[in-house]
């Protein structure tokens, strides 16, 4: 077996370190001392230096101005980005790019995936659901009239909702299947009521009333809304390994320095233990990670659908994440809290990671229904 990246992977992954080496996780206002968002917008520089570094374009085929890769490579760029708490809507850009290429009408591809490579088209994603709990694709309707796709329903916190150019939401139809819509963010109908997230960031409640839309604009095959949900799953658990590395990193770094009794704190047993077995969490998170994103890549047969390993790596990213936080607020002591330290920051992105993955108990209902419905040979 070989475990190692392909030239393009590795290529893409030093791209994203070479963009991300020059960001500071305190490039906006803390959100422990900010009571709406950090920001009005995402970063557009940093937006930019992404489109020029050609990773807007990453799973975008050749022929729209892409490279063509896999959600591996995506995954790469996203775990990099998270180490410096990079404030754009790479993940949710991506997935969107990624769900169109494979499923929308060569006509649609072709006005929106050049631009989206370019960076000058920004879509955003709504996978939420009415209460962040409930199936996402239930939360709205969709009904044909004519020519024409109507959408009612709701979809609450959708990151960077407002200053994206067009949403990528699911729904389904009066039989119960599982559609996607691409609806620009000023359609008549669509209305946007602020959200603030535990990162401090400014998402939104979507309601959509009598909301027409074109055949065109409607992705009506079930692998589409499947596909967007494990990539943007997959993804996320990308983004709490990133973090948390930055985060052991940090504190390896600290408890190197601190002393107590005249040695550096990291020597002490019970330190050390801790951050052993963050390392082992993060670890797990690593490799159930790599196999989920492997599973969604290459489409290889397995003894459980691909749903299987993005709830084994959902389970971990989910515990993990808050535990590698909440070890590391242990080993800082009060330094944690200090506002004029970036770990806060961290903790705060970690928590809202943590809220977007659900709880790990879920996930091992969803893996438990999987094993029951596959005989393992």
């Amino acid at each position: 077996m070989d475990f190692t990246f392909t030239e393009e992977q590795q290529a893409a992954l030093e791209a994203a370190r070479a963009v991300f080496s020059g960001v500071v996780p305190d490039g906006v206002p803390s959100p422990a001392l900010t009571p709406g968002a950090v920001a009005d917008d995402f970063d557009r520089a940093l937006w930019r230096k992404l489109a020029d570094a050609d990773l807007l374009s990453l799973p975008i085929a050749p022929e729209h101005g892409g490279a063509g890769l896999d959600p591996i490579a995506l995954c790469l760029v996203l775990r990099e980005s998270a180490k410096v708490l990079a404030r754009v809507p790479l993940l949710e850009s991506s997935a969107a790019a990624h769900t169109l290429q494979s499923y929308a009408p060569a006509e649609l591809r072709a006005d929106v995936l050049p631009r989206i490579a370019t960076g000058n088209l920004v879509v955003t994603v709504a996978t939420g659901g009415r209460t962040g709990h409930d199936p996402a694709e239930l939360a709205v309707t969709a009904r044909p009239d004519g020519a024409d796709w109507i959408l009612d329903g709701t979809q609450t916190t959708v990151p960077w909702a407002q200053t994206a150019d067009r949403i990528l939401l699911p729904a389904h139809t009066h039989d119960g299947c599982p559609v996607l819509a691409l609806v620009p963010r000023t359609h008549a109908g669509l209305t946007l009521d602020d959200q603030i997230s535990t990162s401090g960031e400014r998402y939104a409640e979507v309601r959509l009333d009598s909301v027409r839309i074109a055949a065109r604009a409607l992705l009506t095959d079930p692998g589409a809304w499947e596909m967007l949900r494990n990539v943007m799953t997959t993804g996320t658990c990308a983004l709490a390994l990133g973090l948390g590395e930055q985060v052991l990193a940090m504190t390896s770094d600290y408890t190197g320095k601190r002393e107590q009794f005249g040695h550096p704190v990291a020597t002490f047993q019970a330190v050390a233990v801790q951050a052993a077995d963050r390392f082992i969490d993060l670890r797990a998170m690593e490799a159930t990670l790599w196999q989920a994103a492997w599973r969604l890549s290459t489409g290889a047969p397995g003894a459980l659908p691909p749903a299987g390993d993005v709830a084994v790596a959902k389970i971990w990213a989910s515990d993990g994440v808050r535990r590698v936080v909440q070890t590391a607020q242990h080993l800082h002591g009060g330094f944690g809290a200090d506002t004029d330290y970036s770990l806060h920051r961290y903790h705060a992105w970690a928590k809202q990671l943590e809220l977007s993955l659900g709880p790990a108990a879920s996930h091992e209902e969803t893996l438990g229904d999987l094993l029951a419905a596959h005989v393992l040979g």
